[in-house]
């Protein structure tokens, strides 16, 4: 699956000037939530996500995601590998809680499944609010990795940004490796044709 394809023929792949939840800076962004508009289409992806992580011999009981990014590319995952969807929120303190009745027992099998995978911050939240409910984290997916954490089979080496645990594995459709610039280092700024923004953030 060419899975750069998927994202340009959904008008996923973006070229522009954009503030980066990070705060930095690029003049490319991912907008998954345009790859998942079909969910014919998103299946095949979340369906071939599945297939990797079955061939990895995983055991999984439970798909939870970080709201809001991951919730549909979470549910979906967890419809490709039949088994629960739940999703974690922030809580107002910086982390994350699992709440509207949602429930973990101990020992649960849970995956950690994002849209994308930047730095994996978010994940790492949501992987530390349910591990404290007493599930067990077998590993992180998403659709696309942003080259900063290794995936599994990729070329990728983790770089010091990565906030993933090491010994958990990481599954993600492909890498997609973007130039990112701290604000005042930013080329786009300096050429003072544009001004940063968010994705989605406007109509």
């Amino acid at each position: 699956m060419n899975v750069e394809q998927v994202y340009k023929d959904a008008n996923a792949l973006l070229d522009g000037h954009f503030l980066l939840a990070s705060g930095n800076h690029s003049s490319r962004y991912l907008q998954s939530a345009k790859v998942m508009e079909y969910p014919k289409k998103a299946s095949l992806l979340t369906d071939a996500l599945a297939d990797m992580i079955k061939s990895a011999g995983i055991e999984v009981d439970t798909i939870c995601s970080p709201a809001l990014g991951g919730v549909l590319t979470g549910y979906e995952l967890a419809r490709s590998l039949d088994v629960r969807s739940i999703f974690v929120e922030k809580d107002g303190k910086g982390g994350m809680v699992l709440r509207r009745g949602f429930e973990i027992t101990e020992g649960e099998k849970v995956i950690i499944c994002e849209d994308i995978i930047t730095t994996g911050g978010s994940a790492l939240k949501a992987a530390k609010a349910i591990e404290a409910l007493g599930a067990e984290v077998v590993a992180f997916a998403s659709l696309a990795n942003r080259g900063f954490c290794k995936r599994v089979n990729g070329n990728d080496i983790a770089k010091d940004e990565c906030s993933l645990p090491q010994n958990t594995p990481l599954f993600a459709l492909d890498d997609f490796t973007f130039e990112m610039y701290a604000p005042e280092d930013c080329p786009l700024c300096k050429e003072g044709k544009s001004e940063a923004i968010k994705p989605g953030s406007k109509s």
